[in-house]
């Protein structure tokens, strides 16, 4: 599964979220990179470019320590080409998600004969958990973070996500963080406490309800009219949770695969709302199209 490739979705679906993480001083505007570097093609999973007014913002997410060339040199080689692009400061951070002991999750710099060249490590379980709490953008990343208590802080995430009242959003949110959770918890607890029933059973859900029944008492509506208007606004919302569940699937899989071919693009805008949560959920298992024109075949079986 791709769990760095989800970080890389999230920092440059907010990325001023992520940026103002980061940078010790927030920027106003801050633009997603969408660059192949010179030289030779980079292999960019899990790598995310952002362009403050004054610098680029290299962000790499790491799940094992290893690589080829080893992350140091990598970072250098990221450093010379970006500078020599752009003209500007250039900003690096490794951040590592799974807890380790090996060195190079603790090395900020790259050595050799005539060059010392730094970096950020930033190790996720050493981070304040509450950072990671007060955002929605950084909620995915807060069961990886620092606790006493892993399972408390897995529901305390839930809980975060449960108030967003976004409902496109907070499903979205609550995939990915399902994703990332599975790096530090078992399924079993994964799906106990992030589960979208249970938010809906929540207080902040409850209360989202009891002010929206209150606003229609106090508009004075007719019992009659407010039930085929409640049929008409429930048939826009869901038509409108569609579009936009389309629209963050076909990101997603973009993300994932690349362009998908516009046959399978309209495949999926006939998907109920249902399957394209299931899509959701399964998607960061394709590896190529084909992954994905089995799953549809499933679904239409």
């Amino acid at each position: 599964m791709s769990f760095d490739n989800t970080c890389k979705y999230l920092a440059e679906q907010y990325p001023q979220a992520y940026v103002n993480w980061l940078l010790p001083t927030a920027t106003e505007v801050v633009e997603v990179l969408k660059t192949e570097l010179s030289i030779e093609p980079i292999r960019a999973d899990a790598v995310t470019f952002l362009k403050t007014a004054k610098q680029v913002v290299h962000i790499e997410f790491q799940t094992l320590p290893e690589s080829n060339p080893p992350i140091p040199m990598r970072m250098l080689d990221y450093y010379i080409r970006l500078k020599r692009k752009y003209r500007c400061e250039i900003v690096q951070f490794v951040i590592f998600l799974v807890q380790t002991s090996d060195e190079i999750a603790f090395t900020e710099e790259y050595v050799d004969t005539g060059t010392v060249h730094r970096y950020r490590v930033i190790r996720l379980w050493e981070q304040d958990s509450a950072i990671f709490l007060e955002h929605p953008a950084l909620l995915p990343l807060a069961p990886l973070t620092k606790t006493s208590s892993p399972p408390v802080l897995l529901s305390q995430t839930a809980e975060r996500i449960a108030k967003i009242t976004n409902r496109s959003e907070r499903q979205n949110l609550l995939g990915l963080t399902k994703i990332l959770a599975g790096l530090r918890f078992e399924l079993n607890l994964i799906h106990q406490c992030l589960r979208e029933e249970d938010m809906k059973e929540s207080v902040v859900y409850q209360e989202i309800l009891r002010t929206g029944e209150q606003r229609g008492e106090q508009r004075g509506i007719l019992i009659g009219e407010q039930r085929g208007e409640q049929r008409g606004e429930q048939r826009g919302e869901q038509r409108g949770e569609q579009k936009t569940a389309i629209k963050w699937i076909t990101s997603l899989l973009t993300h994932q695969l690349g362009q998908v071919d516009s046959s399978v693009q309209e495949r999926i805008q006939g998907l109920s709302i249902q399957q394209l949560e299931a899509l959701r959920d399964a998607l960061f298992d394709f590896q190529t199209e084909h992954d994905l024109l089995l799953w549809l075949e499933q679904q239409a079986n």
